[in-house]
């Protein structure tokens, strides 16, 4: 039996953040909602310090490659709708067959 893990890292900018606890609070509601909606793994992993930068660390897994990948483009569509006070920048996703 084959597994796939998809992963994704997603920056955003979040330009109307003026402190960490702004970006914080925002983090802290769209890894909520992610989670919540779509049952997969999600954290802040990158540019803790930066109060305007925010990177996010997406895991989903499956047995289909293209279930997983269509996962993470859904929650990236999610974010990028959802995203109240900045925009999505990059995204990097990968399949690992395990």
């Amino acid at each position: 039996m084959s597994s796939i893990v998809g992963v994704a890292h997603v920056t955003l900018y979040l330009e109307d953040s003026f402190s960490l606890k702004d970006k914080r609070q925002v983090v802290r509601s769209i890894t909520a909602r992610v989670r919540n909606q779509f049952n997969a793994g999600i954290a802040e992993v990158a540019d803790l310090d930066d109060m305007r930068v925010a990177t996010l660390g997406i895991v989903c897994i499956s047995n289909q490659a293209s279930h997983a990948d269509e996962m993470l483009a859904t929650i990236v569509q999610f974010i990028e709708r959802n995203l109240e006070l900045g925009v999505v920048g990059e995204i990097e996703t990968e399949l690992i067959h395990m």
